[in-house]
């Protein structure tokens, strides 16, 4: 459980210092910095440890293919779009609406995979449907607001639904680990080049605080948070990873105001509740927050 707490407080304080780094460095050249290397540390990290990184290649692309497929929503499309989210919103109400994949994700599934679509779905619905609108309607009622944010992450938390719903779909012969490093490989690929042609290119001259994020963002981030996360994902029941998702976008928009000053709104408290809730009634159980039936007398 120590684990798990730790691991959220890395996910969760990402958010800001995602924030903070963009003063001085554009959003696609930080993602490509910080991804390649993060994947770099950890192709080292689980090369010391004998895992098995390099895919095979096959009749129809093998693992290869199995890496693009899944790495392009899932890494590129996550990690592309919702930096530019950052970037346009404050870094709490961002991580708010890009917590709202696992409600894509239960669509998407009954959309395109005939999954089955309860009313506790459609209650998720409801509440995501209400943080959207809660956030929105404050981003056009502020004079500096950029209700453009929302689109890239609502695009983003689509892209990330995706991929989870195609990696669930798989059938994997490569490490999850093997999997993940390659993905954010081949995407930071892509997005070097994305930036190159559409960013300044940077002067690379930062303060050492900027530096300190930037070294947050590779090694914590994409680093040491993803070695954490693949050893605790094969033992941690579904109803505490869902504890876990529901936890970031609260520590986010909380050490937000404590690390760049970011004041929440209402809107924002509100929003939290939304989607806190909407993530408990599409991942939790059905049965965890019934109250325990007495034991009948003999």
């Amino acid at each position: 459980m120590t684990a798990l707490v730790i691991l959220t407080l890395m996910w969760g304080i990402n958010w800001p210092m995602m924030k903070f780094s963009l003063r001085e460095l554009s959003p696609l050249y930080f993602r490509a910095l910080t991804m390649s290397c993060g994947a770099l540390f950890l192709y080292a990290w689980y090369r010391a440890r004998g895992l098995r990184l390099w895919p095979r290649w096959d009749k129809g692309g093998g693992e290869w293919r199995a890496i693009a497929v899944i790495g392009a929503p899932n890494i590129l499309g996550w990690h592309a779009l919702s930096i530019l989210g950052v970037k346009e919103l404050a870094s709490g109400r961002a991580a708010v609406l890009g917590f709202t994949m696992p409600i894509w994700t239960v669509l998407l599934g009954a959309l395109f995979f005939g999954e089955r679509l309860t009313r506790r779905t459609v209650l998720a619905v409801v509440a995501v449907g209400a943080a959207v609108a809660l956030l929105t309607s404050s981003e056009f009622s502020a004079l500096s607001g950029r209700p453009q944010g929302i689109a890239w992450m609502m695009f983003a938390a689509l892209c990330w639904a995706i991929g989870t719903l195609l990696l669930r779909r798989a059938h994997l012969t490569l490490p999850l680990e093997a999997l993940t490093i390659w993905s954010m490989i081949l995407s930071s690929v892509c997005l070097w080049v994305i930036a190159f042609a559409s960013e300044p290119w940077p002067a690379w001259q930062f303060s050492g605080a900027m530096w300190l994020a930037l070294a947050y963002g590779a090694f914590i981030n994409y680093g040491f948070a993803q070695t954490l996360w693949a050893g605790l994902a094969r033992h941690l029941p579904p109803a505490t990873s869902a504890m876990s998702v529901m936890a970031i976008p609260l520590v986010g928009t909380l050490s937000a105001a404590l690390l760049i000053g970011e004041t929440p709104h209402w809107q924002d408290w509100a929003a939290i509740v939304c989607v806190t809730a909407a993530i408990a009634a599409v991942l939790l159980p059905p049965g965890l927050l019934r109250p325990a039936r007495p034991p009948e007398t003999p």
